[in-house]
């Protein structure tokens, strides 16, 4: 079987005073990508990106964006080092987003405003709590979930991996879900530090006014198949992705699913690219047979081009 790769890009959580600064000294495609974003956007995504401060950078309305440019910058440069289109793309939740532009969705304009967009409707969107939950058995995890739910509303945010989900919603109903699910088993409980309770019905108004403001926006059909963070489905129509970006902020993120499904199509070779490398460690657990890259910096860049030119020859 000829080999399949796929991108992941990740999402918030992964941010870092001075992510992407060796890569905009070093490789105009990148720059070129954060010189855009300035522009656009209208505010220094290279100085929050490069200087901070973290105070700042971590506040979803930065964030996002931030996030975002640095992983499409990355990305530039890979694809200028490499002439290297992947078969498949993934984000997960706003990465989603570096998917799409990858896929030709969109262009990097209207990636960057959609992506402003979103974070300033999340970002003041406040109440409720999120908790990330490891080594829950489904059973453990679903009667926690009732349990919860018996004193307010909790769901889950997103299926991460097999040993890892994270639960939303009401502060007091994903407290006593966690404590009913660490009490039964589960290795830890841990809450987020996050603004509200995202990828909850607690995001639905601002995943109704995301609808109007998508509804606008030039987009096309995707030339690979981005694999959407709500279904765990290949999709390559405009008109799908149009309706399902504002349903991602309110509705699960179906990572481990998102894994499994390209591995079906034959994926074998994964390339995280974007600040850290949260992916790659939930690949671990996902589907470990697979082979994952990372790109993330100008040293992980170059030891990746070097090691898919040597798959290449093997090949």
């Amino acid at each position: 079987m000829t080999k399949k790769i796929a991108f992941l890009f990740p999402g918030q959580g992964s941010q870092a005073v001075g992510m992407g600064k060796d890569i905009y000294e070093n490789y105009e495609a990148a720059k070129n990508v954060y010189d855009t974003a300035d522009k656009t956007l209208g505010k220094s995504i290279t100085k929050l990106c490069f200087e901070g401060p973290e105070e700042d950078l971590k506040q979803t309305i930065n964030t996002q964006p931030c996030i975002v440019t640095t992983s499409i910058a990355l990305m530039e440069a890979l694809r200028a080092e490499l002439n290297i289109v992947p078969d498949y793309a993934a984000g997960h939740s706003l990465g989603e987003y570096c998917a799409m532009f990858t896929a030709g969705v969109m262009s990097l304009e209207t990636t960057l405003k959609l992506i402003q967009k979103r974070a300033d409707l999340m970002g003041a969107t406040h109440g409720g709590s999120m908790a990330a939950v490891l080594n829950a058995s489904e059973e453990v995890l679903k009667a926690g979930l009732e349990e919860g739910n018996k004193v307010g509303y909790v769901d889950i945010a997103n299926y991460n991996s097999p040993a890892q989900v994270v639960i939303t919603g009401d502060e007091n109903a994903v407290k006593a879900a966690g404590d009913y699910i660490l009490a039964n088993g589960a290795r830890r409980v841990v809450p987020l530090a996050v603004s509200g309770a995202f990828h909850s019905r607690f995001m639905e108004k601002a995943g109704e006014e995301f609808a109007e403001f998508v509804r606008d926006a030039e987009l096309n059909n995707s030339s690979i198949p981005v694999i959407t963070n709500v279904d765990a489905e290949l999709t390559t129509d405009s008109d799908d992705f149009r309706n399902k970006m504002p349903r991602q902020i309110y509705s699960s993120v179906h990572w481990t699913q998102t894994i499994q499904k390209m591995v079906s199509e034959g994926v074998d070779t994964f390339i995280e690219i974007g600040p850290g490398k949260v992916l790659a460690g939930l690949n671990k657990k996902i589907a470990p047979e697979t082979t994952v890259y990372n790109v993330f910096d100008k040293d992980s860049l170059e030891s990746t081009v070097a090691a898919l030119k040597e798959q290449m020859i093997e090949a």
